[in-house]
């Protein structure tokens, strides 16, 4: 195995941001309800974001970026990252949230790259647009093959661990696939199910 690509929200960080992001404004619980079905696979993913990301609008960058710099990640993320980085992996984060916080949390754990959205702002204000590389449900899957090609590695030589819908097109790219603490519809294809909300059980699948 050669390459490790994670999902971010509630696989890498212990919560879904955007949800986060909705609480100065009082609209978690409505976010948050979007979330779990678009998650569930019940909705379409980009339409699910721009819905949610719609809500956000008038949200201070300045807050964005202090919510999402002390994120919690989720258990066992360094120890799993660097045990991984140890065993010569590449590792990489895709995401369907947002590089505010996607490019902090992967400085720290020492993650090669991230790809994700950005919130659209004007003045220091989010517009409640957004855009990016992980805007629609085969987003993760597309950009998986072009960084295989990219790298010189096949499915055979990946693993990707993910919890939601929007994961299915990059487990359809990779020999090791790990369903951590997700949703049925991933479970269903995975060659792996962690539901133990401890990342260091993935250690385990690649030693």
């Amino acid at each position: 195995m050669k390459l490790a690509v994670f999902d971010f929200d509630s696989t890498l960080m212990d919560g879904e941001t955007i949800d986060f992001l909705a609480k100065p404004l009082g609209l978690e619980s409505k976010v948050a309800k979007i979330t779990e079905k678009a998650m569930a696979g019940e909705l379409d993913f980009f339409d699910a974001l721009q819905e949610r990301v719609a809500l956000l609008r008038g949200l201070d960058v300045n807050i964005v970026d202090e919510i999402c710099q002390n994120l919690p990640l989720m258990e066992g993320a360094f120890d799993t990252i660097s045990g991984l980085k140890a065993k010569g992996y590449r590792v990489i984060c895709f995401s369907g949230g947002f590089r505010n916080a996607t490019s902090p949390a992967s400085k720290i754990l020492g993650i090669d790259a991230d790809f994700s959205n950005i919130l659209h702002q004007k003045d220091g204000i989010l517009t409640g647009l957004v855009g990016g590389d992980m805007m629609w449900g085969s987003s993760k899957g597309d950009m998986l093959t072009r960084l295989q090609s990219l790298l010189n590695i096949s499915p055979d030589e990946t693993m990707v661990v993910g919890d939601g819908a929007n994961d299915l097109s990059m487990f359809a790219h990779a020999s090791i696939r790990v369903a951590f603490c997700a949703k049925e519809v991933l479970k269903a294809e995975a060659s792996h199910i962690i539901d133990k909300k401890d990342l260091r059980e993935i250690l385990k699948i690649v030693d």
